[in-house]
């Protein structure tokens, strides 16, 4: 089971920053076991949802080079507020230092105006091949499908204003 914890990456600066946000809905899964009087957004997936942003920041700047990037180390992570059903995280990395294989981040998740999470990370990238070379052909389809996923998380132009002759969708 894969959880993506990123709906929508709404801005990009590659290598620098990037912002993402998670819609927290009551049909999440995990909600049915966590706290069920008072559900909130786990910690450890609001910590996943900041690596999951950054991640993306990693892949986009190195034009997807590496098939893998891990979270190596989660630093000074605070929690300061909860994510209830029917609230936007909004997630910020803001990319520190990079070197040969290791990326560290400063990132921070809020709700509305309240800070709810911030942190450092530290993600290691590399090719699963470089590691085992029977399976450098996995490289090939991680990155395929990693462009694929980007793809459709981050959509600059999808608020476009409607083209002359074209009729608007209403909603309803």
């Amino acid at each position: 089971m894969r959880f993506t914890l990123i709906d929508r990456i709404t801005e990009l600066r590659p290598g620098v920053s990037i912002t993402a946000v998670k819609a927290l809905s009551l049909a999440e899964e995990y909600l049915q076991d966590h706290f069920p009087r008072f559900p909130v957004m786990p910690g450890v997936l609001m910590l996943e949802a900041m690596f999951q942003t950054a991640t993306w920041l990693v892949y986009l700047t190195e034009d997807f080079r590496h098939s893998t990037v891990i979270l190596k180390e989660a630093r000074n992570v605070k929690y300061m507020g909860f994510v209830r059903p029917g609230e936007t995280l909004s997630i910020r990395a803001d990319l520190v230092t990079e070197d040969d294989n290791l990326t560290s981040f400063k990132a921070q998740g809020w709700v509305g105006q309240n800070i709810a999470v911030t942190g450092g990370l530290v993600l290691e990238r590399f090719n699963i091949g470089d590691r085992e070379p029977h399976l450098q052909a996995w490289d090939s389809l991680a990155r395929t499908e990693m462009r694929r996923r980007f793809a459709q998380l981050y959509q600059p132009n999808s608020a476009r204003e409607p083209a002359s002759g074209e009729r608007p969708l209403r909603s309803f």
